[in-house]
């Protein structure tokens, strides 16, 4: 088994870069508006505590799973990890994947991580728009099998 990297990590202020802080930023525009609606119907700290919890419980699997992967230790299923992400998670696992360098490089987990990211951009989009998008695409799936 191969030595684990011990290339220091630079400051923890330059682990991301300006490209990957704005796709960050980016990126939470639509769900943090999604967010702020739904706040009118839900408890204002629930709608946002619950996302934090996962992205949380996210960054802290992917680190388990890194010094696992390093010690040679049973490593967490990339299921568990993309489900946590589905969940409300991925905003941890984006950042757990820049600052711990875990699961940035391997293509197809990022095909799947990004897709995740993806349909929250979607789901919120189509909540901001009062269910445009699902109910059209409701609409055509009923007019195709009717």
């Amino acid at each position: 088994m191969p030595a684990p990297d011990t290339t220091p990590l630079p400051p923890f202020h330059r682990r991301m870069g300006l490209k990957a802080a704005v796709l960050f930023i980016a990126s939470l525009i639509l769900p943090v508006l999604a967010l702020n609606r739904l706040s009118l119907w839900v408890d204002f700290r629930l709608a946002f505590a619950v996302p934090l919890a996962l992205s949380l419980a996210a960054f802290i699997m992917y680190r388990v799973d890194k010094q696992r992967a390093e010690s040679g230790g049973q490593r967490l299923p990339e299921t568990t990890l993309h489900l946590t992400e589905f969940l409300g998670g991925w905003p941890g696992a984006f950042l757990a994947q820049r600052f711990l360098r875990h699961k940035s490089v391997k293509l197809r987990y990022q095909i799947v991580f990004w897709l995740i990211v993806a349909l929250h951009q979607l789901v919120a989009l189509d909540y901001l728009n009062d269910g445009r998008f699902s109910r059209d695409m409701l609409y055509v799936i009923k007019s195709r099998f009717s």
